[in-house]
Order: C-alpha cells, then sequence, then structure tokens
C-alpha cells in the first residue's frame, strides 16, 4: 500500500555549510525519492544541550527520542522506493542504535574548511566541534570496520561540474540518475506529509525557484539564506573570501581530517584542470609506508616537508641511499661519513648527531617491518627559514632529516644487462659545483635522464668538460679491456661508496684496476662495461650509443664481481635492532 512500502534508506553525511541543502534539494526531485532534513537534530539539542536561536521550537515540534527517530522515522514505511536522510555529522551523538550505521546507502559530503570556516559564524560561533569533521572521519572509519567504505564527494565537484558529480555519486550509490536532479523545486507546493512530524517530500516538482522548500528544517531562516537565494548548484566564485586570522587556528586542527576524507573521495578537483588518475605503483606494497620526517614517523599521504624548507626553496640538502640486506643496513656508516662531510661543505648548522640519525634509520626499518630487499633514500635539508629566500641565514629552526624506506629491488636488469647513450649535458666542473658534495641540486644529472629517457635508453653517460667520460646520470661506470677493470677519475663524478666497494674487490679478486681519464671511444670498444651504485648495485651494460659491447651478454669479469658483491652483503653490514632471522 502506498505510505506503508518498506523504503531504502540514503545516508548523507556532512559538515554544516557544505552545499549539502543544495545536494537534498537535487535529490528530492526524484521522483523515487522522499527526503528528511536532518531528522537526527532535536535528539542532538537534547543531548548535547548546543544552544540555537530556534532551540525551544525545533524541540517542540520534532521528535527528540533519538532511537524512536531512528526506528520509526528515518527506517520508518514511506511512498517512494528511496528515503534521502541528509544529517550533520556531529548529530550521531552516543546513546543512538547501531541499527543507524548498519542499515542503508551512506555516502560523506566533504568541503575544505578554508570554504566553510568564513560564513560559519553567522548562526553559532565557530568551534572544532561544531564543525564535526572528526565526527565524519569517525563515521567513514566505522563504516570501513562494517566492509562498508562510503562514497566520499567533495563538494568542489557539485560546483565544478554538477552533473559529472551527481551521476558519480548515484553510481556509487547503486541508483539510476535521473536528470531531474538539476533542477529544484518550482512554484507548485510539493504537499509535505510528516512522520513524527518531519517534513518528507513525497512529490517532485521541476521547474525552477528559489526560496525556501517544503522540505526544509525549522532552522532553515537562520542557514539556508544564501541557498535560497540560488537556482542551481552555482560555481564556486573565482576568488575567495579573504581568511579570518581569528580561525586560523581551527583552520589547522581541522584540513588534516578534510585532507584524510579528501584522499578517499571520488575525484579531487585540480585548480589547473582535470586530475590525472592515480598511477600504479611499480611496488604496491609502498602505498602503506610509514616515513620519518623531521622528528616523528607519519604515513605516506601525511610525509611532506614545509614549503619554506630550504630543499623546496633551492635543492638545498644533501643524501644518501641505503640497501637492507637481511637485517642489516649495508654500509652504513661509510654513508653516514659522506651524508655529514657533505652537510659541512655546505656549511649546514644544527645538525642532527650521527646517533640521532641512526635511530631515525632503525626506527623507520622496524616501524615498516623492512629487514630485506629495501632501500632508503636519507635525506638531511638545511631546513626550514623563517621567510622565502636564498640566504641560510633564514634557516633557524635546525635541519630536517628524512628517511623514506622502501621496498625496492635493484633498479636495473642485472641479468640481462642495459643500454645507454652519451648525453650533450656535461657533469658539472668542481669550478661550478663540486660533485664530491652529494647534494639534491641534481638538475644537471635530470637532464642527461631526460635525454636517455627520449633515446629510449635506460641511463645516459656524462661527459666532462674535456670530453671524457665522468660517470651516468645516476651511477658510476666501469669497463674491461683485456683484462683490465678501468673506471675514470672521480674529478667531476661522485666518488660512490659502491664504486669504492666494487674497486676493492676488483683487487681483491686478483684483477688488474686502473683509475684514469677514459674517452667514450673506449667505452664503445670494451669488452665489458657495467655501472655501480646503491640502488642498482652491479649492473653490466651491452650496448652503448648503438654500439653492441663485447658480444652483447654479460661478460665473465662482470659476473664475478656481481658474486663477489653479493657475497659481501650477505657478509656485513650494520645490523638493526630487534631483528630476528626467522
Amino acid at each position: 500500500m502506498e505510505g506503508n512500502q518498506e523504503v531504502e534508506v540514503i545516508h548523507s553525511w556532512s559538515a554544516p555549510r557544505s552545499l549539502s541543502t543544495s545536494l537534498m534539494y537535487s535529490f528530492a526531485q526524484r521522483d523515487d525519492i522522499e527526503v528528511l532534513d536532518e531528522p537526527l537534530y532535536a535528539n542532538f539539542l537534547r543531548v548535547t544541550g548546543a544552544e540555537r536561536p530556534y532551540r525551544e521550537e525545533l524541540l517542540s515540534k520534532m521528535d527528540s527520542d533519538g532511537s524512536r527517530v531512528v526506528k520509526e522515522v528515518i527506517f520508518g514505511p514511506g511512498a517512494k522506493k528511496y528515503r534521502y536522510c541528509k544529517h550533520m555529522a556531529k548529530q550521531r551523538v552516543p546513546g543512538l542504535t547501531d541499527e543507524l550505521m548498519k542499515k542503508g546507502k551512506h555516502f560523506i559530503l566533504i568541503r575544505n574548511p578554508l570554504d566553510i570556516l568564513p560564513s560559519f559564524d553567522k548562526v553559532v560561533p565557530p568551534s572544532f566541534l561544531e564543525l564535526g569533521l572528526a565526527d565524519l572521519v569517525s563515521i567513514y572509519s566505522e563504516l570501513c570496520e562494517f566492509g562498508r567504505p562510503p562514497p566520499i564527494i567533495d563538494a568542489s565537484e557539485l560546483q565544478q561540474d554538477p552533473e559529472a558529480a551527481l551521476r558519480g555519486l548515484c553510481e556509487d550509490l547503486d541508483i539510476p540518475f535521473q536528470p531531474a536532479m538539476l533542477k529544484s523545486f518550482g512554484p507548485r507546493k510539493c504537499a509535505p506529509t510528516s512522520l513524527a512530524m518531519h517534513p518528507i517530500s513525497p512529490i517532485a516538482c521541476l521547474l525552477w525557484e528559489a526560496g525556501r522548500k517544503s522540505v526544509d528544517g525549522i532552522w532553515a531562516p537562520w542557514w539556508y539564506k544564501s541557498v535560497h537565494k540560488s537556482t542551481c548548484f552555482t560555481s564556486a566564485k573565482p576568488y575567495p573570501l579573504p581568511f579570518p586570522s581569528s580561525l586560523y587556528d581551527l583552520l589547522e586542527q581541522s584540513l588534516p581530517f578534510y585532507n584524510m576524507l579528501r584522499r578517499h573521495a571520488r575525484q579531487v578537483s585540480s585548480l589547473f584542470g582535470s586530475p590525472l588518475p592515480p598511477p600504479r605503483l611499480p611496488v604496491p606494497a609502498n602505498e602503506k609506508l610509514l616515513v620519518w620526517v623531521g622528528d616523528e614517523i607519519v604515513p605516506r599521504e601525511s610525509a611532506k616537508v614545509s614549503v619554506f624548507d630550504s630543499v623546496v626553496q633551492g635543492g638545498d640538502a644533501v643524501w644518501e641511499g641505503l640497501r637492507i640486506y637481511d637485517g642489516k643496513v649495508f654500509k652504513l656508516n661509510e654513508h653516514l661519513d659522506r651524508l655529514f662531510d657533505s652537510a659541512k661543505a655546505l656549511a649546514f648548522n644544527n645538525v642532527p648527531t650521527r646517533k640521532e640519525v641512526k635511530e631515525a634509520i632503525f626506527k623507520t626499518l622496524i616501524s615498516n617491518s623492512m629487514f630485506d630487499n629495501a632501500h632508503i633514500r636519507l635525506t638531511l635539508t638545511r631546513g626550514k627559514k623563517v621567510t622565502s629566500g636564498m640566504s641560510p641565514g633564514f634557516n633557524l629552526y635546525g635541519c630536517t632529516l628524512i628517511v623514506l624506506a622502501e621496498w625496492k629491488p635493484p633498479v636495473y636488469d642485472n641479468t640481462g644487462g642495459i643500454t645507454l647513450v652519451t648525453a650533450t649535458t656535461r657533469r658539472n666542473s668542481p669550478n661550478n659545483l663540486d660533485s664530491k658534495i652529494h647534494h639534491n641540486n641534481l638538475l644537471n644529472n635530470i637532464l642527461a635522464k631526460v635525454e636517455g629517457n627520449l633515446a629510449k635508453a635506460d641511463d645516459a653517460i656524462m661527459l666532462d668538460k674535456d670530453g671524457y667520460v665522468s660517470e651516468t646520470n645516476a651511477t658510476n661506470i666501469f669497463l674491461v679491456k683485456k683484462g683490465c677493470v678501468m673506471t675514470p677519475h672521480a674529478d667531476y663524478c661522485l666518488p660512490g661508496i659502491t664504486r669504492a666497494t666494487v674497486m676493492e674487490l676488483v683487487i681483491k679478486e686478483n684483477l688488474v684496476l686502473q683509475e684514469r681519464r677514459i674517452s667514450l671511444s673506449e667505452f664503445h670498444t670494451a669488452d665489458e662495461v657495467w655501472t655501480t651504485g646503491t640502488m642498482g648495485e652491479l649492473t653490466p651494460v651491452v650496448m652503448i650509443d648503438g654500439r653492441v659491447i663485447g658480444d652483447g651478454k654479460v661478460g665473465p669479469v662482470t659476473r664475478r664481481l656481481q658474486n663477489a658483491y653479493k657475497n659481501l652483503t650477505a657478509e656485513i653490514g650494520v645490523p638493526i635492532p630487534t631483528y630476528t632471522r626467522i
């Protein structure tokens, strides 16, 4: 019978001033939905004692028994297939029946606090509790625990492309989209029915008109003035309102909750056009990493440095790459020696101690349970500045330490070999920037890598100012000719730690080693070539500039040194505390 059929409930959860009323109006235009405007509001006022200008009127006209409202109003019988319930997240107060969250379809509507707060205090003073973003995160987490993660839609999407946003939301809710959702109430009055004194829209009126709607709650004159002046989902203003400095602290408190939910939104608006789809990670396990930044461990998506940090302002930082083998950090002390030497060469102040850096490394590895086949990008920046500018005199906060540990096997094909091309970009001269400083200003290397990418090579060889081979854009380089192993002087290249290790192994294996200037043609005509680096270990090179190296296969000396290097990584290293071999 009409009016007594079971309905499927759609719960909309949001903070105030989030276009939730406009979205409610949109759903009210459907011919298969009836609408409830904040049915739990009276219960919220009764339980919390919150003051509102309309408190007494609302309590006298709406049922304030939350559990009864859930059972009889929200989930009671109705005249349509669906019932849309607009909820403020803060109105989910203790004492409500579990049915509220376990039944129906739920979605979350979010909006940037930057856009909410400037107009929030027109009815009540803004506060973290009144905003309710923490409650939204709690709702999201609870629904995820039930195995029903809710769709999340950002209000900016409704402003930017209402139809696409509404179609996407309907798809997520598994209900058909209706074009009527893009229109609003017209001059024909919608005759409301009532369940426990709650307005429900039984019919959808498709003509456009501003003004109050029959589905509005008692509080509409205080909260809905702006939406009553509108006739559609209006585009966002091209420029924001000035943000009140008095609300800065509240903004800082609220933004992390908004950003957490925003990461799970169906689509994220972009100031510069359509957002790119999320890329696939080379190692999917790295999606959930814990990273050391500054003096704390944070999740991957929160691993950020200040825009005032020197690494952002000028690439002003030093770094090391470290590898983890079977519960040990390989050559840790050698890498730390170079890190601190580089920081000293760049005149860093307030540098963390060696012990502090080691502890940060170990804590990060242990937190991620990374004890093998992992790589660390260890970065030390000059730190945050008090104002933007180049001068190190602005760096008054101390250095910023970053420990980025990832699951990362060797990044090159160490079995079949790689190809190289020679870049036109020359390696930095010590006259300009000494490559022995392991700094983060890598544009010189990146430009060479761009050339390698365009040539579809794995990496690019970089020459020094006189035309001799220096290194590749990312690694040191060796060749073998008639049994003699040769590598360029470290005048223009970084004297790599893996390079030094391999040089020691060459001598240990009773091979002849020469360190000298080497021309490009010598590499073209070599019997064997390989590169060395922490990230890739010892990598065979089978082609340079279209010339096949040797017979195009990995040579015997290369294989011999690869095995010696592998054995060494199994033998030495600084143990990670708490690690026990299984």
